[in-house]
């Protein structure tokens, strides 16, 4: 089965993005994972852990990891030929 390799990172930036977006409001509210999104805070210029911070994290979150797995998943079908 050939893999779609636009459709591969479209479903890994869609989970990342939702998963930054959860992980931050339930840091708001709770104190949830938040040596993990100070981290993410280093490497995401202006996202926080904040309500604007959710909106921030969804964006770059789906971004980053669009670009990497699209790359990834280009080189493993390259690799595969």
């Amino acid at each position: 089965m050939k893999k779609n390799v636009r459709r591969v990172a479209l479903t890994g930036g869609a989970v990342w993005a939702l998963l930054m977006g959860v992980t931050t409001l339930l840091s708001v509210y709770t104190g949830y994972a938040t040596d993990f999104l100070n981290v993410m805070a280093s490497i995401y210029p202006g996202y926080s852990i904040s309500l604007p911070g959710v909106v921030v994290g969804l964006v770059y979150g789906f971004f980053d990891v669009y670009v990497g797995v699209y790359i990834f998943t280009w080189v493993y079908g390259w690799f595969g030929k």
